[in-house]
Parts: structure tokens; C-alpha cells; sequence
């Protein structure tokens, strides 16, 4: 009788020990993390679009989640269809690297141990792709092509964060 007395209580403290594990905050089991939205993308590609068309420049934006997945593509009228392809890729540098494609190609350039990234299938050292983080974390990566250069498509990128305030702000160029 002692002795089932023991189970029981010992059943009873188990029982209750496990209660308490499952009450815990499931934060500790499962890393929370902002992501991007359908919105949030098509208002950083529209973002882009009209930076670019204040200055009379046509460009194709594309904007990628943190997983590399096309979010939103939209392509100005007159830009060649080859844009397509380098704002995409350009998004992709941006976000597999956490860094701003005009910033990588220059290092690239300047650092023959880094020149070796021109070669991954993938990656495209042009400026134009700028990560996009949110709460300290890069959520995403927006990549911008066709507006005349490596620099004004940086610009165009950086100008489309910069008019979101929910976003992280991109350092000064």
C-alpha cells in the first residue's frame, strides 16, 4: 500500500512537472522572426519604380524573401528583357551575402582573393541588390536593373527602403 501510495504521488509530480513544461513560452523552442509580406514587397517594388522613373530612368524591381523566393517582379515598358533576369540575381547576391551588391562588387574588384564570387552561377556583382532587414534581421533583398548603371540602380533599391520606416534603414552609401 506504502508503495503505491509512492507511485501515485510520484505520478501525480510527473504529471504535473510535464504541465509546467507545456505552459512555457514556446519562444525558447522556436525562433520568432519577422518576414516580408506580399504587401510590403509590391510597395518596395513600386517604391523602386518610381525613385527611378523621378529620374527618368526604366528599370525592372524584383524583390525576394529570406528563403530567395520570388515575392514581386514588376518591369517598367521599355526595358530590355534581360533586366528581368539581373534584378532577380542581383536580389539573390544581396540577400545569400547580407550585403549591397554595389558594395560587394567593389570589394570584389579591389580584393583578388573576393574575385572568385563572379564565378557562382548565382551571383551577379552589379550594384543594384540591397538586403532588407526588419528588426535587426534581413527579411528579404530587393534588386533593381536597367537604370543606367550599377549606381543609379543602387539608389533606386536604397530609395525604395528608405520610404518605408517599418523597415531597417540601409547604411549611408
Amino acid at each position: 500500500m506504502q508503495r503505491k501510495n509512492a507511485m501515485s504521488r510520484l505520478t501525480v509530480r510527473l504529471i504535473a512537472l510535464l504541465a509546467t513544461l507545456a505552459a512555457l513560452p514556446a519562444a525558447g523552442q522556436v525562433r520568432q522572426q519577422p518576414d516580408l509580406t506580399l504587401q510590403t514587397a509590391s510597395r518596395l517594388v513600386a517604391g523602386a519604380l518610381d525613385a527611378c522613373r523621378r529620374q527618368d530612368r526604366a528599370i525592372v524591381a524584383a524583390v525576394l524573401d529570406r528563403g530567395g523566393n520570388l515575392l514581386a517582379l514588376q518591369r517598367a515598358d521599355t526595358v530590355g528583357p534581360h533586366n528581368i533576369e539581373a534584378s532577380r540575381r542581383k536580389a539573390y547576391t544581396a540577400l545569400s551575402t547580407r550585403t549591397a551588391t554595389l558594395t560587394l562588387a567593389r570589394a570584389a574588384a579591389a580584393n583578388p582573393d573576393a574575385r572568385n564570387l563572379a564565378a557562382l552561377p548565382e551571383l551577379l556583382l552589379l550594384g543594384g541588390g540591397v538586403p532588407v532587414a526588419a528588426a535587426g534581421q534581413v527579411v528579404g533583398a530587393i534588386g533593381v536593373a536597367g537604370g543606367g548603371g550599377a549606381v543609379n540602380d543602387h539608389a533606386c533599391a536604397v530609395a525604395a527602403i528608405r520610404a518605408m520606416p517599418e523597415l531597417d534603414q540601409p547604411a549611408t552609401d
